[in-house]
């Protein structure tokens, strides 16, 4: 199975919240994996699948949090495109087509099941189909119209199309500060959610166990999922950024990234108060997506959140790290 994540998430947010961005939507991955390998074993004439692949992409190509997690699930390859700055997908198209193109060149499938909407995929099926593999093009039910390439429909040898009941169980609207920060810098907002009280860091972190390693990466995520902070309060007064609220996204991220990655990966952290590079973008970008706000001209805000960040490390593994 090869599964564009960019078509299969942004036709699913159209059709069921009417959303265009990732950040005004949450997708449970794991569970909407786990339905497409079923889905797909029923499917294949003998039941085995050999894998999944999941065909995403991330800023600079560094993992996000989400993708490290679904990384780590049984038969499933995660293949990383770039993300640009107008949060555009590049590379992600030739990954699909050189995948498929290998898998039937050397012959390890019968059967191919490909999620995608773009013409571009066309070469690689005629490719595949010539080695002898039988390529079945899944789709998303579009709102109206299609969402999928005409000739890309012609050339696939069945097509199914999801339903929106069939995803609906997987995308919800995303619980983030978005509203309270579209709401300061002038944008409508229908409904505006009342201001509460944000629990300080040692509130909702304070009291928490050091987690076994050998919790899976599931769980991990869930217990994560569950210490998240309620951000609905104006992170913005004036040109200004809340710092308590921008120190407890930072430990968030920090403890999203604890339970996932776990103490045998402390090592990339060491030995600080310098994270290195690839963990200090991801950071920033995972802290960007829960504000619903670019941290970009905020030099200032940067730095709450890798002081939150730390501050969970320290208290979790109970480590000192020199601060010259």
């Amino acid at each position: 199975m090869l599964i564009d994540v960019g078509y299969l998430y942004a036709a699913g947010a159209e059709v069921l919240l009417d959303a265009t961005s990732r950040r005004d939507y949450r997708v449970d991955a794991e569970n909407l994996i786990a339905g497409l390998i079923a889905a797909g074993q029923d499917k294949l004439p003998d039941g085995e699948l050999l894998r999944l692949y999941w065909f995403d992409a991330a800023r600079d190509r560094v993992p996000t949090v989400d993708q490290r997690v679904i990384a780590q699930m049984e038969f499933v390859k995660v293949r990383l495109g770039n993300l640009n700055a107008r949060g555009q997908q590049k590379g992600v198209d030739a990954m699909i087509r050189s995948d498929l193109e290998q898998l039937a060149r050397h012959h390890a499938v019968n059967e191919a099941i490909l999620l995608a909407g773009d013409e571009d995929m066309v070469p690689a099926v005629e490719i595949a189909q010539a080695y002898g593999v039988r390529v079945h093009l899944w789709g998303v039910e579009p709102p109206y119209g299609t969402n999928q390439a005409e000739r890309l429909v012609w050339e696939a040898d069945t097509v199914r199309i999801l339903s929106r009941d069939e995803l609906k169980p997987y995308f919800s609207k995303a619980n983030t500060a978005a509203s309270a920060t579209a709401q300061i810098a002038g944008a409508p907002i229908a409904h505006p959610e009342p201001e509460i009280a944000v629990p300080s860091p040692a509130s909702v972190f304070g009291q928490r166990e050091s987690v076994a390693v050998t919790r899976s990466a599931a769980d991990a995520l869930a217990a994560a999922e569950s210490a998240r902070p309620n951000f609905v309060r104006k992170t913005i007064t004036g040109d200004k950024l809340d710092p308590e609220t921008v120190i407890s996204i930072g430990e968030y991220v920090g403890h999203k990234w604890i339970l996932t990655r776990g103490i045998d990966n402390i090592a990339d952290l060491l030995p600080g108060p310098q994270l290195p590079t690839v963990i200090d973008k991801e950071l920033l970008v995972e802290a960007e997506k829960e504000l619903g706000y670019s941290l970009r001209d905020h030099p200032e805000a940067r730095i709450w959140v890798r002081d939150g960040f730390w501050e969970r490390v320290h208290r979790e593994f109970d480590i000192d790290i020199d601060e010259d």
